[in-house]
């Protein structure tokens, strides 16, 4: 039998890498300390069920999963907020003191696991129930944690098993007691699959210390154990810097901002223009309507007919098409502001969009086009000092774009219009409620913006400040929806650019090699048993040219550059820039994300 699988290695890596809030840490402590302390050697099995389904509410479930007994099961955790929806988790709670029926290391075929197979049957088979995620065994301390896919394949896909099964419920068999049913169909067949059987586990006592410890840097110690009990793991639901899920409190909000709305037509979602009543001239686009118009911008543009057929959608096409762009470069710029106070260790003196070195658009047009487009020594001194830790950027996006030059600059937007905050914004007073009133447009967009975290999840931690993360994959898709959407266009989700380029990249590396090299390979497999030389196959790869011609975000390119580099981790040729392999990692795509965790399972 495989050795178990620690929280850390069971976990999906994508979600490995979302940092908890500080506050849902200090909360899950604050439960584990009090379920520990609970314990009682002389109380029941009912008494410690009944403290473990307390801690899982209070902890994670309340909200949205009911969790109670069902049947003979000792716990279920439901898909859903009533019993009425599907069972999503089976638990299997023993007294700490009753050692003959608790599963072990050394044991797994005891009674507690006897009763898993038994209950998941009758949810997979019985109920046709195929929302099961995972089966739990514990003895309050102990943790085993299995995987309903493996008690699928194992039992519920075994026709001998399931016919058993089908005749005991049915009282066709010599005795329609359990205790049969576990001592006589179920030890038996265990016993010839026991080498496949894989699950993870650990024990609360382990985590004494650093639950009772007072040295903050400690509690990393408990991520792994949070996430692994947590909905997103058991219940494998998506969590929030899946690539693939929108954070709509942040998409709503700076279209707010912006001063657009999302609409349905047809199957299609479309941004529109507020209506009229709702507009605030605060907004970008509003303030730029107003801009092109007063200045009669319009009269410039060399084909006005191709922004709209009338005065009123062409003031709103080229405003649309101003703001875009200004967002766009916002909101790169945020993402690189994370990175420099990220590689420089927290040092804030590397943040720039704020109010204290951009007090109007005119400076926030300086950034753009002086700063960030211009090399250090190429700058006027005006802005050397001021923005003196801001690289050079070699980008398009820091470039004036054609429209810029014939309409308006952002530095034409008027500095004192006001914007109402959003009714769901993110911002919070003093008293943390939500804020009201008015902000100055610019005061607007940085507080806002500040409210998230745009640094990039690179190791276990905690998010200490508890703002939400919006990681390149979250922006890349607002990216597409905001600058698609006005068409009508689709954003690939991550799912489908992960799947297409695995399926594509793998067949053409195969097929490179195979015309290179005179092979005849089916495979990866195939290919790695004949590689040699490391550096020829390198090159190889490196010979691969890949295309997207409706390049937008640039989605596509980097879930392909992702499968380019999990590709050589798989033929064991990926190496170093000195041309050292680099043997101790294992490199790999999760939700169409790299993810690369030493032998430990660290990141």
């Amino acid at each position: 039998m495989n050795e178990p699988l620690t929280p850390r290695k069971a976990l999906n890596k994508a979600f490995l890498k979302v940092k908890p809030n500080r506050s849902e840490i200090e909360n899950f402590k604050a439960n584990l300390i009090t379920l520990l302390d609970r314990n009682n050697d002389t109380e029941g099995e009912e008494f410690h069920k009944n403290l473990v389904s307390d801690f899982l509410k209070d902890t994670y479930y309340k909200q949205n999963h009911f969790i109670n007994t069902k049947g003979r099961a000792d716990l279920v955790i439901h898909n859903g907020p009533n019993a009425d929806s599907s069972v999503g988790v089976i638990i299997e709670a023993k007294r700490p003191s009753k050692k003959s029926e608790m599963i072990s290391r050394q044991k797994l075929n005891e009674k507690a696991f006897q009763e898993l197979v038994l209950y998941y049957l009758r949810e997979r088979i019985t109920h046709k129930n195929l929302e099961v995620k995972h089966l739990v065994a514990t003895n309050f301390n102990e943790w085993f944690i299995f995987d309903a896919t493996l008690f699928d394949r194992l039992f519920a896909q075994n026709k001998n098993l399931v016919r058993q099964f089908n005749d005991f419920e049915g009282g066709r068999l010599a005795d329609t007691k359990t205790d049969f049913f576990y001592k006589q169909i179920a030890e038996p067949f265990i016993d010839t699959v026991y080498s496949e059987i894989e699950y993870t586990y650990f024990n609360l006592q382990d985590y004494q210390k650093p639950l009772r410890n007072a040295d903050k840097a400690d509690d990393k110690l408990l991520i792994a154990l949070f996430k692994v009990l947590s909905p997103e793991h058991l219940l494998k639901l998506p969590f929030t810097n899946d690539s693939n899920s929108l954070d709509k409190r942040f998409y709503g909000e700076l279209l707010h901002i912006i001063g657009l709305t999302e609409t349905k037509e047809g199957g299609k979602k479309l941004i529109d223009r507020n209506k009229d009543g709702e507009r605030n001239s605060g907004s970008l686009i509003e303030d730029a309507i107003i801009q092109l118009d007063s200045l009669d911008k319009l009269s410039r543009l060399p084909k006005p007919s191709q922004f709209g057929n009338n005065a009123q959608e062409r003031l709103f096409s080229v405003a649309l098409e101003l703001s875009l762009t200004w967002i766009n470069r916002i909101l790169f710029l945020k993402l690189l502001e994370a990175q420099l106070i990220s590689y420089h260790k927290g040092d804030k003196s590397f943040a720039f969009l704020n109010l204290d070195k951009i007090k109007s658009f005119d400076d926030l047009n300086s950034l753009f086009f002086q700063v960030l487009a211009r090399k250090y020594e190429e700058r006027n001194n005006d802005v050397k000092k001021l923005f003196e830790k801001v690289p050079y950027l070699n980008s398009s996006l820091f470039e004036p774009t054609d429209i810029e030059q014939v309409t308006l600059f952002i530095s034409n937007l008027k500095d004192d219009k006001q914007l109402p905050i959003f009714s769901q914004t993110v911002l919070k007073d003093q008293q943390g409620k939500k804020r009201t009133g008015n902000l100055s447009t610019l005061e607007y967009l940085f507080e806002f913006l500040n409210a998230y975290d745009f640094s990039s999840e690179g190791s276990e931690d905690i998010q200490e400040d508890n703002k939400t993360l919006i990681n390149a994959s979250v922006l890349g898709l607002i990216f597409e929806k905001i600058n698609g959407y006005k068409d009508g266009s689709f954003f690939t989700p991550g799912f489908i650019t992960m799947y297409m380029c695995h399926e594509t990249i793998r067949k053409a590396v195969v097929q490179k090699f195979n015309e290179t090299k005179n092979w005849n390979c089916t495979s990866l497999e195939d290919l790695y048993d004949k590689i040699e030389d490391r550096k020829e196959a390198n090159k190889i790869v490196n010979s691969i040219k890949i295309c997207d011609p409706a390049v937008g975000s640039g989605h596509f390119l980097v879930s392909a550059l992702n499968e380019m580099i999990a590709v050589k981790n798989d033929l064991k040729i990926l190496q170093d820039r000195d041309g050292k392999r680099l043997k101790e990692y294992q490199v790999e795509v999760v939700n169409d994300e790299l993810i690369i965790t030493d032998e430990e399972g660290e990141l």
